[in-house]
């Protein structure tokens, strides 16, 4: 019974090593055309593999993305016996479960003895990786075209390079081609076969700012420093370099003298003495005598006498260091690339250089810009308050919080972002303008032309609203969300941008600004308001409430103020503390600018935002410091401009 049992598992196991082999599909265009390569295949040879690759690539088959995938997997197998090939999953180790290359379709079980695993090394795997992103670059998704080119961005191999161009010549889709001509010229820089074809892609990109422009051509202006006696002639010398110039420093050239054996190591002072000290016998080193090494030159004598009796390592004197840098010259080779293709890819970064130093001075002034208008929002109120008013109000930054924490509320009942700000815009206003009211009325009304207890009292009205808005929100920071087509920024390029956010902010500014002129030069208010400034008992006189208009006036800056809040609240932080991040930035654009004048305070908001974002630019790590640099500034130039950039003229300059 044994024995029947073991011969019908004997007979079993053969006939498991051969059936599969006859119920596979030998006749399919797959199995073809890996047979015809078979050989190759087999021996995975990264020199005789190419053909193999390539035929299944250019096949049109189906099934050839997926055998190369499975190839690339190391799952796929080579039946000794017939030559054809199938996937196969391993069950343990001496069992397969094997498929048919053609539709995948499970053959059976069977033992491994038969079959050999394909196991491409790592160069011929990165082939067969070239090979499926030409796939995935002539899959009818743009999607996946898309992905493929960024995968090839990423980490780019010289196989890419024929892949991409072949697919590049049947793109449809105009900016995906673009997309891809761009790549193709990035690599052929780095891949090119000739050095015509990589200095006519470099020259392509003159000018351009890309970041992945500058990573393709920076390597290949590698250099390595070198020394000879006389600067070898030809076009791979990149520069000659001078020593104790900033490039290369005295000490660093010698040490290069050092390591090529061409002068002996330097000599520190402490330790010739120690090595003379320790040498003294008898009152003499080296034959001299200890009371006569007073001057260098003796001392230079007697370690020299040290070395020659082989007590001493030889050293260099600071003369016979002179001496040698003298007698060599330092240069720069190109390592990075062939002479032509560097001197080509210093050219153009040069350029490169050049138009980045020019954009980021743009970038910068738009940054000075953007921070200027939104200094000049939050400005805009105390320029009422103070700058036409002459109260000094210390809550100014609080208005500015409370019209944020408005947009807040405003947010929890009305989910539209969109929507919302629309009406929290209005909502501020009229908040911080009833506040502002209610507080002219309670305090600054009983201390007008009294600035120091003005001061004082709406310094206390600051920590009480403070304080307020921790009991109601929390100390932790509120969300004020911009609508979503505020999201993102305008690109020029890849140096020079600004937030949809900040641009929104800078229209809001000069949109108020426009306001305030027409409020103050075509309004019967604005014309109260300054025949209220320039002589109240005159007003008084006319028919005009000085109480009433001093109130309203206050209000109008207040509810400024509160839209500011709302505005400044779409990228800051919204906290009880955010009021305390502007005010002296306001005070100082008010005061810079000129008391009481709307474009004075323009003006000073756009050099305080400049030369904030000029310090910053120059101390980037220390942002406290250069806000300290900005109020030192600010300080002097009060000095020697007290009244601003454009002083107030007349009466109210004289009150």
């Amino acid at each position: 019974m044994s024995r029947h049992f073991l011969a019908i598992c004997l007979l079993a196991t053969l006939l498991g090593g051969a059936l599969p082999a006859l119920a596979q599909d030998a006749d399919a265009p797959i199995q073809t055309l890996l047979q015809e390569h078979g050989e190759a295949i087999a021996e995975s040879s990264r020199r005789t593999i190419g053909p193999a690759i390539d035929a299944l690539t250019d096949s049109g088959l189906p099934a050839a993305q997926r055998v190369l995938e499975r190839w690339q997997a190391k799952e796929m197998w080579r039946n000794e016996e017939t030559g054809l090939f199938v996937f196969a999953e391993e069950i343990d180790r001496d069992t397969l479960r094997i498929f048919d290359v053609a539709g995948e379709a499970e053959i059976g079980v069977v033992p491994d003895d038969g079959y050999d695993q394909l196991k491409p090394n790592s160069g011929i795997r990165g082939m067969i990786g070239a090979a499926l992103v030409r796939f995935q670059l002539t899959d009818p998704d743009p999607a996946v075209r898309a992905t493929a080119l960024e995968a090839i961005g990423r980490d780019p191999e010289a196989a890419h390079l024929n892949t991409l161009r072949k697919a590049l010549a049947d793109e449809p889709d105009a900016a995906l081609a673009e997309r891809m001509a761009r790549q193709e010229r990035l690599l052929t820089i780095q891949y090119g076969e000739s050095e015509a074809e990589r200095i006519e892609a470099i020259e392509h990109f003159a000018g351009d700012l890309g970041v992945d422009v500058r990573a393709a051509l920076n390597p290949l202006i590698a250099t390595r420093l070198e020394v000879a006696e006389t600067v070898p002639e030809g076009p791979e010398v990149a520069r000659v370099l001078e020593p104790g110039s900033e490039a290369l420093s005295r000490e660093a050239a010698h040490a290069l003298l050092v390591d090529e054996g061409l002068s002996a190591p330097p000599l520190s002072r402490d330790r010739k003495r120690d090595v003379l000290v320790a040498n003294i016998e008898g009152g003499m080193v080296g034959g001299i005598e200890v009371a006569s090494l007073s001057t260098d030159a003796a001392r230079d004598t007697a370690y020299a006498a040290l070395v020659a009796q082989g007590v001493a390592q030889p050293a260099a004197t600071e003369q016979e260091i002179d001496a040698a840098l003298d007698a060599h010259v330092f240069f720069e080779r190109y390592i990075g690339a062939p002479p032509a293709v560097a001197a080509a890819a210093a050219a153009v970064l040069t350029g490169i250089e050049n138009s980045v130093m020019v954009n980021q001075a743009a970038d910068l002034v738009l940054d000075a810009i953007s921070l200027g208008s939104i200094y000049f929002l939050a400005a805009i109120g105390l320029a009422i308050t103070f700058g036409v008013m002459g109260v000094i109000n210390m809550a100014h930054g609080e208005f500015i919080m409370m019209g944020a924490y408005t947009g807040f509320v405003v947010q929890q009942f009305v989910p539209d972002h969109t929507v919302s700000i629309l009406l929290a815009i209005p909502l501020a206003f009229a908040v911080t303008f009833a506040a502002g009211v209610a507080m002219e009325r309670l305090v600054i009304r009983w201390l007008y032309h009294r600035p120091l207890e003005t001061l004082l009292a709406t310094f206390g009205v600051s920590i009480a609203l403070q304080q307020l808005a921790k009991n109601i929100f929390g100390t932790q920071a509120r969300p004020l969300t911009a609508p979503g087509w505020l999201d993102g920024s305008l690109v020029f390029n890849d140096i020079v941008s600004i937030s949809y956010i900040r641009i929104a902010i800078f229209v809001l500014a000069l949109l108020f600004l426009a306001v305030f002129l027409l409020v103050m030069n075509r309004t019967r208010l604005g014309l109260e308001v300054r025949a209220v400034t320039q002589n109240p008992a005159m007003a008084g006189s006319m028919g005009i409430n000085p109480d009433r208009i001093n109130m309203l006036t206050f209000g109008f800056g207040s509810g400024i103020a509160g839209i500011a809040g709302v505005a400044i609240g779409l990228y800051a932080k919204v906290t009880s503390e955010m009021g305390s991040d502007y005010i002296v930035q306001s005070f100082m654009t008010v005061v810079v600018g000129g008391v009481g004048n709307i474009w004075g305070t323009l003006l000073g908001a756009g050099m305080i935002g400049g030369l904030q974002k000029m310090i910053e630019w120059l101390n980037p790590s220390n942002t406290l410091a250069a806000q300290t640099y900005m109020i030192l500034f600010i300080i002097l130039f009060i000095q020697f401009r007290p009244r601003g950039i454009i002083a107030l003229k007349g009466r109210a300059a004289e009150a």
